[in-house]
């Protein structure tokens, strides 16, 4: 299994899909597993969601998606 490209994956459906995005930001590891496909062994998973942290700003995105629905004006 090619890590960065599940990795990328992740970052790619985070940044797009807010849903998904809040799903990792209060269950990263259930978001990762939902993606990749299969149950990995914790310290795979845990590594892949620091990557996919590294990547993303969370908070950022969540103050975006607020504003889409008139969270943040």
């Amino acid at each position: 299994m090619d890590i960065k490209a599940k990795v990328d994956e992740v970052v790619n459906k985070v940044k797009s899909d807010p849903g998904f995005a809040e799903k990792f930001k209060n269950q990263p590891v259930n978001a990762v597993e939902d993606v990749i496909g299969v149950d990995l062994p914790d310290d795979v998973v845990n590594n892949v969601v620091d990557a996919v942290k590294s990547k993303v700003n969370l908070d950022g995105i969540a103050s975006k998606i607020g504003g889409l629905f008139g969270g943040n004006k």
